[in-house]
């Protein structure tokens, strides 16, 4: 049998430090990161191995992309991704309401790093892998800092790499740009497959200083008029749409009698996603570094544009940060058990074996990119509602013991559009990384657990606080599912009886929420009664942060400006719990400051009781207690 084995040979005086975990996840991005943390709380020992020296990927302070997701800044309501991605951004926003990316940096570092079961490996490059074509036998990779070789061997692989590079060293099935129509009946896709796909960007930032500075133009950089910018708005402007005709202001005139036309607030403090290079070019892969030096020309060139080709509104602003590492948007995507398609996201597919979800739309970038002079940057397809990711995208089609995370799942050419943001990888690694862990526990392959266990890592995504279109809570282990609720006051439609229906945020119009009428003086009690009382030693409460807004870092302004400030007013702040045997308390806990959505409550041993009472005193600015779900165990789950 063919071996696929691809290696920089190691010296001779530095042998390999061998390890073996259950999973190792290459990749240390969104995905990659939620992928690991997943799996380690899920018991497997697990490594994650990221070759560069902060986390995040395109989310890090190396590149500075804002997390997008399904709810498509504030166009679709209640579809926030939560589960760890959450965890991290409340976190984030507690900590750092200034957007500082060395904060949201460390919140993503100290995460994994305080995890247990969890070894971080940073500065660490795979450039070796084993594999026959069918199965990996081992990676070998080198830290560059400390000067260490490590080969790793594990039960289950996760490729997060981005460009499928662990895939692709295994001989894994994989796919580049654009499929023709026929091949998945998409009407959008072309008549004819080509090699075409979305290119590279490097943002800037800038800011204010409050009184004119110049810019004098590197030599290497380019020089662009104003003919490169159609459909490409730059400065500090607003944007609407009158009638045919584009209308563009300075955001210091009257535009509020558009504001129903408006369309989108330009400003020089951020970089532009349009600066993009690479889809059009040979290798996108290979040639990175040189799409890199471009992309620096185009960035300087297009900053002396806006400052010195004309009234930008950027007298006073200064160049202060450009990006070294290249956000990249597209190159492999590794054939799974399944592949998504545009069918499945126009239909808001809620199949049964979905463990994740999207809702971005599908957003093909010219890939010309910015050399595309004269041609609208991105074509859009956008659609109403949400849509499944299947289990099968995440399943190697060739390599039974590798899983696939982030932008390289299995999915076509355009359902990649919409599946490539970061917010849908994130829960599309959560889901993976709990799968791997269950899936070694079962001895079994990620395919064959997928065939025979779908079931149970649907219910245990649901308890970890992740959404699935048409998935509720069926959890036989829950006793919240047997209680009666009441509250000491409901709003009409936010009934207590809705924390146990099985939903933990509110879907389309349909509302699953108790909410209480204001928090009268000594706090609002709901309660958990049972007919006959039981041993209780986790109890799991979700409260709402208000799942229809934002709280991604960014550079941009239009986003800093638009986000709430501090922590989700929505969130319950102050509660105290109690479990309660025949009316005497025998267990309680108080809780201050609460900034998280999910919070779980382990009992230091069990105690016997008939009731859980949930007092809550205070929310973070909310007239009214919110809570959408409350989930009892017996034991710690």
């Amino acid at each position: 049998m063919k071996n696929f084995v691809h290696e920089i040979p190691a010296p001779s005086k530095n042998p390999a430090v061998r390890k073996h975990y259950d999973v190792v996840i290459v990749g240390g991005g969104m995905s990659g990161v939620c992928a690991a943390i997943a799996s380690a709380r899920h018991g497997a020992k697990t490594a994650i191995i990221q070759d560069r020296s902060v986390y995040g990927g395109n989310a890090s302070s190396e590149t500075r992309m804002h997390i997008s997701g399904a709810s498509c800044h504030w166009g679709k309501k209640n579809a926030a991704e939560t589960g760890i991605l959450m965890e991290l951004q409340l976190e984030n926003k507690y900590l750092n309401d200034n957007f500082n990316y060395s904060i949201w940096d460390g919140v993503l570092w100290s995460n994994v790093k305080k995890c247990e079961n969890l070894d971080s490996y940073m500065n660490t490059t795979m450039d070796v892998v084993d594999s026959d074509g069918t199965e990996i036998k081992s990676i070998q990779c080198y830290q560059m800092n400390t000067e260490i070789r490590y080969e790793f061997t594990a039960d289950i692989y996760i490729d997060a790499t981005g460009n499928g590079t662990l895939g692709y060293f295994a001989g894994a099935e994989y796919y580049i740009g654009r499929e023709e129509r026929a091949k998945y009946g998409e009407k959008d896709a072309p008549e004819v497959p080509d090699g075409e796909t979305m290119g590279n960007t490097i943002y800037f930032c800038a800011r204010d200083t409050g009184k004119p500075v110049k810019f004098v133009k590197p030599s290497w950089a380019y020089t662009f008029d104003e003919s490169f910018f159609k459909y490409r708005y730059h400065g500090d402007i607003v944007v609407y749409h009158d009638a045919d005709d584009v209308v563009v202001l300075r955001p210091d005139e009257d535009y509020e009698d558009h504001a129903d036309q408006l369309v989108e607030k330009y400003d020089v403090e951020s970089g532009y996603w349009w600066i993009e290079l690479g889809g059009d070019w040979d290798d996108i892969i290979k040639q990175a570094e040189d799409i890199r030096y471009e992309l620096y020309k185009c960035v300087y060139g297009v900053w002396d544009h806006i400052k010195n080709g004309g009234d930008h509104g950027a007298e006073n602003y200064e160049l202060v940060w450009v990006g070294n590492v290249a956000g990249s948007r597209e190159s492999r995507r590794l054939m799974g058990d399944y592949v998504l398609t545009e069918q499945d996201i126009l239909s808001n597919n809620k199949r049964e074996d979905g463990v994740a979800y999207g809702g971005w739309p599908m957003d093909e970038h010219v890939a010309g990119g910015f050399y595309a002079k004269g041609n609208i940057p991105s074509k859009v397809r956008s659609f109403d509602g949400l849509y499944n990711i299947p289990y099968g995208c995440y399943c190697s089609k060739t390599i039974r013991n590798m899983m696939i995370v982030g932008r390289i799942i299995s999915a076509s050419k355009l359902a990649m559009g919409s599946t490539r943001v970061m917010a849908t990888c994130a829960v599309g690694g959560q889901a993976a990384g709990t799968a791997a862990a269950m899936a070694v526990q079962k001895k079994c392959s990620p395919t064959e657990f997928g065939k025979s266990y779908i079931r149970e890592l649907r219910q245990e995504l649901l308890k970890d606080d992740c959404f699935i279109l048409g998935c509720k809570n069926e959890d036989e282990a829950d006793l919240a599912r047997k209680a009666t609720v009441y509250a000491t006051s409901e709003k009409a439609g936010y009934e207590a009886a809705k924390v146990i229906n099985g939903v933990s945020r509110n879907v389309g119009d349909t509302i699953n929420q108790w909410r209480s009428d204001g928090i009268r003086e000594g706090g609002e009690v709901l309660t958990l009664k049972w007919e006959e009382a039981a041993w209780i030693r986790q109890i799991r409460l979700t409260f709402d942060p208000n799942l229809s807004e934002e709280r991604c870092i960014s550079v941009s302004r239009a986003f800093i400006d638009k986000e709430p400030k501090g922590v989700d007013k929505e969130l319950v702040k102050d509660y105290t719990v109690s479990v309660v045997s025949e009316g005497k308390v025998v267990w309680s806990q108080k809780t201050e400051n609460n900034y998280q959505r999910l919070n779980i409550l382990d009992l230091p041993e069990a105690v016997k009781g008939d009731e859980v009472r949930i007092c809550v005193e205070a929310t973070n600015g909310d007239a009214d207690a919110r809570i959408f779900e409350v989930r009892v165990y017996s034991r710690p789950i």
